[in-house]
């Protein structure tokens, strides 16, 4: 069973897109991604904590109207 790992922000980026949000575009502070109507801000850190990974993907669940298991964030 595959846990949460630190992540790159690059690597962050590809796998939102792979799950269809589009972007990223830039916005006043941090660039961001669209998803329909919402939008998810991409914080401008090289690489992402396991507990900011975590709060983001919250965020990105909240959008989606899903959960996303450690398996599947490691398969996209």
């Amino acid at each position: 069973m595959a846990g949460w790992k630190p992540i790159k922000r690059r690597e962050f980026v590809r796998r939102l897109c792979r799950l269809g949000f589009a972007g990223p575009y830039s916005g006043t502070r941090h660039q961001f991604l669209v998803f329909g109507p919402h939008c998810q801000t991409i914080p401008s850190n090289a690489e992402y904590s396991v507990p900011q990974l975590r709060m983001l993907l919250r965020q990105v669940e909240s959008i989606l109207g899903r959960k996303i298991t450690p398996e599947e964030w490691q398969a996209l």
